[in-house]
């Protein structure tokens, strides 16, 4: 079973304490979603958790090892991490660009492989981009780009897919098909995190919840448990009420 934890673990960057105090698992099965205000921490716990950012303070753990001690190239086989915003300044083909997802698992100087290719195929599937194969990744729109990218980590293959704001340049259509398809690969046993910033979407799609506040891991749980009324009125500093919808989600709007 794959788990990647948090303990303690702080970011402090110029006398600045971005994160503090942070202890969090993500296990195999779930849907973890960080929410909370611009700025709260969300996406430097996402880069703690993917080793791209290096703790002032605790440690992060795969499998009750630390990350320091992971080889780049198998942590990448381990967790695979898409940023929000992905500069590609260079006329790669779509496939080309989820090809790399493969690199973890080659050699050097080794080509791909029928397994390789059909690992690829099988992500541009799932994100709606195989029609895009053969395009400049420069030519496409940014929703587009998003889609490629979340692809590329799909062929990856890892276990553990950590998102900072996935649907965030998608359309409506292409958002939902992509956290459909972030649920129904929790369910089949992988481990997934993402940020968001809709804390509706982000109901009804996550089995866990993780408040973020100035630097904070305010509380973490089943989104019933997380979002009371109280605890969203004091992170978000508006008046939110929550109601049900007909299939028992919790539903906030803000009240005037």
């Amino acid at each position: 079973m794959t788990t990647l934890a948090l303990h303690h673990a702080g970011v402090e960057i110029d006398g600045r304490q971005l994160i503090q105090e942070a202890s969090l698992t993500l296990s195999p099965g779930q849907l973890t979603a960080f929410i909370g205000p611009n700025g709260a921490g969300k996406t430097t716990l996402l880069r703690l958790l993917a080793g791209l950012w290096q703790p002032t303070e605790g440690v992060v753990t795969l499998n009750g090892r630390k990350l320091s001690q992971f080889k780049r190239r198998l942590l990448a086989q381990q967790i695979a991490f898409v940023p929000q915003n992905t500069e590609i300044n260079f006329a790669f083909s779509v496939k080309d660009i989820v090809m790399m997802g493969r690199n973890p698992h080659l050699g050097r100087f080794v080509p791909e492989n029928l397994s390789d290719h059909e690992c690829v195929e099988q992500a541009m599937l799932k994100t709606d981009i195989l029609h895009l194969a053969n395009r400049p990744v420069t030519e496409l729109s940014g929703g587009e780009r998003q889609r490629v990218v979340i692809a590329r980590s799909l062929a990856t293959l890892a276990p553990i897919i950590l998102l900072d704001e996935p649907t965030a340049s998608l359309d409506i259509a292409h958002a939902l098909e992509i956290l459909d398809l972030l649920k129904a690969l929790s369910e089949a046993g992988q481990t997934i995190a993402f940020s968001m910033h809709d804390i509706n979407t982000a109901v009804r799609y996550a089995n866990q919840l993780v408040l973020v506040h100035q630097g904070r891991i305010v509380d973490l749980g089943l989104p019933e448990h997380v979002l009371t009324e109280a605890v969203m009125n004091k992170v978000f500093g508006v008046k939110i009420e929550k109601m049900l919808t007909s299939t028992g989600k919790s539903f906030f709007y803000l009240s005037l």
